[in-house]
């Protein structure tokens, strides 16, 4: 089954840098930027997908333009958007055209519960619903290889586990392919049907990974040791397994498996992380992504020749992602960079004709005054490197200091990457230089750095940040009083740790839909994470168990009468990860410490804020709130 598109793990190579822990250089001139208004920067669009028509004419996207996610078309040759959906309250998101015709398959879940079905959207405007059952989660698998159908992943028989279904075009019947009864992660299926992959979760690093044969439902194991495992495709012939892991390394590598006699062949090493590998449709390039510090490095080979393809130089841009026309002639780019968000681009392979189909950033900001990210080391409490990615406010200087914030990924085991944050951005537009810092723990600095964490959270992770707060101090160009913390789930902890655990470290909090109270969120994960749950319990422990002191220990909500510093707390009513009344709780136990709190709760969002006017409120607020009680600092004294 080849794939349409390839979502990339996000995981790059680990280098200690002794110049990178020490200042960055002393800027001494002030460059004059224009300050933008939060719908301004705001009103930039955010685009995904490029599934390509048959005839190739054009591409089926996702866009914001509207306020919220809807499907577009796009000419291939550059031209007008053509609105496909018009929806005012659940975001619709495209997953492809059909392979012989222009109907068109795409999924919606109910403002953010992640209950997502898939519908097709008919050439006639109407739609139908093909998941239909309540309640039931499905996903898009990849369609047949003689295009006569498709595979998805469903829930509905089992809410904790996904099986495996086809799904007929002519008919719209499916059957099931794999009933998944021991609850293994599906990973690709081979072209003729005989094989699927499929991986059993060790901890939230290794993973087992096998290939099971569908009619003798003989499971043959695939790796020899302890590692992270990761399926990329099966050989045209079916007769071998592309996979990716860590095998005896600190980072990933490209290896085959041969199903036959069960020979294992290394493809391809790199110095950095290669987090997936496949060949396009009609077999005539495989494309590889490599994390290359906090941003995708994408290769393009010819299978025949070996050949690499040169191209296109977008000089300060990087290319993000690439995919094919079916016929493998025409390749779809986005191009981005920490300063601006990516747009689309189409790229003829014969001619080496370049379009682009977008424009993303908004044409009354001036990509002059946004500011790009640069990659930074420092040394944390026990001499652990630590990589974060900075953002320095043009107009800051040793005599004009600036107020920061360290910003904290999601996760845990996530990464803050070299990629446009409309926040971010905003936030250093107005004067705030921020650090996201890859605290121990993150994914893509090598599994032995990814498992730093492991039952140590709001400890080492937390002073990681702490140090990350030292660095910034140390810049001649911050203010060292003026920093505060924000993060986004994990994030969202690692601030109301830090308020918690270490009060007097930062000026201020901002936590978006932050865990904090683990015991209950552990005990409450969402059903179809069940497969995943015994290793989120080795990661971060198991309420269930004496673990359980523990976790009550690392828990802010039960620590708030320590929190002095102001806080932000926004959420998300129908969160199915981080529930409301995580936030709830939070902010009633630091209101009664006499501590500024304000609280901001969007009804229509879950895990993540999708729709643009809430987008708008919440960055808005976010600043004010720094405004009031960071950089001024005179509404409250502590």
């Amino acid at each position: 089954m080849k794939k349409l598109s390839l979502l990339c793990i996000l995981s790059i190579f680990f280098f200690s840098c002794e110049n990178d822990s020490k200042k960055t250089d002393k800027k001494d001139t002030a460059q004059s930027v224009k300050e933008y208004t939060i719908e301004q920067i705001m009103d930039n669009e955010s685009i995904s997908g490029g599934s390509f028509s048959p005839d190739k004419s054009k591409l089926l996207v996702t866009s914001n333009r509207s306020g919220i996610n809807n499907m577009y078309t796009i000419p291939a040759n550059g031209g007008d958007y053509t609105p496909i959906t018009e929806s005012d309250s659940s975001s619709v998101y495209a997953v492809s055209f059909f392979p012989e015709d222009e109907r068109i398959l795409y999924t919606m879940d109910g403002n953010g519960d992640e209950i997502f079905h898939l519908f097709v959207k008919n050439t006639d405007g109407t739609s139908q619903e093909l998941t239909p059952k309540k309640g039931a989660r499905a996903s898009f698998f990849g369609w047949t290889k003689d295009e006569k159908g498709f595979f998805y992943q469903s829930n509905e028989r089992d809410n904790r586990y996904m099986d495996l279904y086809e799904m007929d075009l002519a008919t719209f019947t499916s059957k099931l392919i794999y009933k998944n009864e021991a609850g293994y992660g599906i990973g690709d299926i081979s072209d003729d049907k005989k094989y699927l992959t499929l991986s059993k979760t060790i901890n939230t690093n290794d993973n087992d990974l096998f290939v099971y044969d569908i009619a003798t439902k003989k499971l043959t194991k695939v790796n020899k040791s302890v590692s992270a495992n990761n399926p990329q495709e099966f050989s045209s012939d079916n007769a071998s397994l592309f996979y990716t892991t860590d095998a005896d390394a600190e980072f990933a590598y490209l290896m085959k498996f041969n199903i036959t006699d069960e020979t294992h062949t290394k493809v391809l090493e790199k110095s950095w992380d290669v987090s997936g590998s496949y060949t396009t449709n009609k077999e005539t390039y495989r494309v590889t992504y490599t994390n290359e510090d906090a941003k995708n490095a994408i290769e393009v080979t010819e299978v025949a020749s070996g050949k690499k393809v040169d191209l296109p130089d977008f000089k300060d841009k990087s290319i993000t992602s690439v995919s094919f026309s079916r016929d493998d002639t025409i390749m779809r780019l986005y191009v981005g960079g920490s300063n601006t968000p990516s747009n689309l681009y189409t790229y003829d392979l014969k001619t080496k004709k370049l379009t682009q189909l977008t424009n993303a950033l908004n044409k009354e900001v001036n990509i002059d005054d946004m500011v790009t990210a640069k990659v930074i080391r420092y040394k944390s409490f026990d001499g652990t490197v630590i990589p974060a990615i900075y953002y320095l406010p043009k107009q800051a200087t040793a005599d004009k200091k600036v107020p920061a914030m360290v910003w904290v990924h999601g996760g845990p085991g996530g990464q803050s990457r070299q990629s446009f944050s409309a926040l971010i951005q905003y936030l250093v537009n107005h004067g705030y230089a921020i650090l996201a810092v890859n605290n121990r723990g993150s994914s893509g600095y090598g599994k032995t750095f990814y498992k730093m964490d492991d039952q140590n959270h709001g400890e080492g992770d937390l002073q990681d940040c702490v140090e990350g707060k030292n660095w910034l101090a140390s810049q001649p160009e911050i203010d060292g009083d003026k920093i505060g913390i924000i993060g986004g789930s994990y994030g969202g902890y690692m601030t109301m740790a830090a308020l918690t655990y270490t009060p007097e470290e930062f000026k201020v909090g901002v936590n978006i839909f932050g865990v904090t109270n683990w015991i209950r969120t552990l005990k409450n994960i969402p059903p179809w994470w069940e497969s995943f749950k015994d290793a989120l319990y080795e990661e971060l422990g198991n309420p269930h168990t004496a673990d359980s002191v523990r976790l009550k220990r690392i828990s802010p909500l039960f620590h708030t009468d320590k929190v002095t510093k102001p806080l932000m707390v926004l959420q998300g009513a129908k969160d199915p990860r981080v529930l409301q009344v995580e936030s709830d709780e939070i902010v009633a136990g630091v209101k009664k410490n006499g501590v500024p709190v304000e609280y901001l709760l969007f009804e229509d969002e879950g895990h993540g804020f999708v729709k643009k006017e809430n987008q708008i409120q919440a960055n808005s607020q976010i600043l004010s709130f720094l405004d009031k009680y960071l950089k001024k600092k005179e509404e409250f004294k502590d």
